[in-house]
C-alpha cells in the first residue's frame, strides 16, 4: 500500500472522444494530462500554484514519473484523481491514484518528482525554497 500525503487533492475527470485511441481505452500518454489536473488542485490547496510559484523565481520541472496502468479507462467514463503530497523538503513528491467514480475501481497508480530549479540561473536547488516550506507548512492540518 502507498503511503497517503500529508495534504491531498481530488478531482474528477470525464473522458473525452479525443483521449481514446482505436481499442477504445484512453491512449496511455493521456493519463500524463490527467496527474497534471489533480497536481494543479493540489498545488492550489496548498496555496502555491504554478503562478505563485514562477513569481517566487524558482520553476519545478518533473524530473521523474512513474505510472502503472491496472487497467484502461474508456471513453465516457468518469474518472477520480487523487494526487497526496508525499515529500516537500527537498523534491517534490506526489503519489496519484486514478479510479473509476461510479465503482471506485483502480485504474492507475503513479507518482512524480519534481525539483526546484532557480529561473534566473537555471541551477537545481539542493533543498526547497523556504517560499514553498513556508506555504506547505500553512496548508497543513
Amino acid at each position: 500500500m502507498r503511503s497517503q500525503g500529508v495534504i491531498h487533492a481530488n478531482t474528477e475527470v470525464l473522458v473525452p472522444f479525443f483521449d481514446v485511441d482505436s481499442m477504445d481505452v484512453v491512449w496511455h500518454g493521456h493519463y500524463v494530462k490527467y496527474l497534471e489536473v489533480a497536481r494543479c488542485a493540489l498545488l492550489e490547496q496548498i496555496g502555491h500554484n504554478y503562478v505563485q510559484m514562477r513569481a517566487s523565481g524558482y520553476a519545478w520541472p518533473v524530473i521523474d514519473l512513474q505510472l502503472r496502468y491496472i487497467r484502461g479507462a474508456t471513453f465516457g467514463q468518469r474518472l477520480v484523481v487523487r494526487a497526496d503530497l508525499v515529500e516537500w523538503e527537498n523534491r517534490l513528491k506526489i503519489h496519484y491514484l486514478i479510479s473509476c467514480a461510479a465503482s471506485g475501481e483502480r485504474l492507475t497508480r503513479a507518482s512524480t518528482v519534481q525539483v526546484a530549479v532557480a529561473i534566473a540561473s537555471r541551477e537545481m536547488q539542493l533543498a526547497s525554497p523556504q517560499v514553498f516550506l513556508d506555504a506547505v507548512q500553512r496548508a497543513l492540518p
